[in-house]
């Protein structure tokens, strides 16, 4: 399987749109509407945003995107990931994990000292995936507010 992981820059909008379509479509997100390049240039080209795509012949089948967090307690950042997807028919195929290697090389060459995920607990598939990479769960709650429009 000739797979290539690379990190996107900031002028591979095209790429990371078709990214963000993986996402919607491996996510099961009915009716997803694409941002306009014109917020994603941006996006991407941020300092503090790390996209990774992996890639077969024929396009993009998976990647990951993570944002970096200044830390106050250490002179050092620590990285979010944000989303990790890889189209059905590629998992379990190494993919998920040469993206997982590909983020960890690019935390230590930047001198950030970890960086973290978070997993539905219900998505069992995904809670193996981390702690056969090494991950270590953290028990916590996650708590969203919503703003008014």
């Amino acid at each position: 399987m000739d797979i290539a992981i690379r990190q996107l820059l900031p002028g591979d909008v095209a790429e990371f749109s078709q990214l963000v379509g993986v996402f919607a479509e491996v996510f099961g997100m009915n009716g997803f509407r694409l941002p306009d390049e014109r917020y994603l240039g941006p996006l991407l080209a941020g300092p503090a945003f790390i996209v990774f795509v992996a890639r077969a012949p024929d396009g993009v089948i998976g990647g990951l995107t993570a944002h970096v967090l200044p830390s106050y307690y250490v002179e050092s950042s620590e990285v979010y990931v944000y989303d990790l997807a890889v189209r059905s028919e590629f998992q379990r195929k190494g993919v998920g994990r040469k993206l997982v290697e590909a983020l960890a090389g690019y935390c230590r060459t930047h001198g950030f000292r970890e960086f973290f995920v978070q997993a539905d607990a219900p998505d069992e598939h995904a809670l193996r995936f981390y702690s056969a990479l090494g991950g270590i769960p953290q028990r916590v709650v996650h708590y969203n507010f919503q703003m008014d429009k």
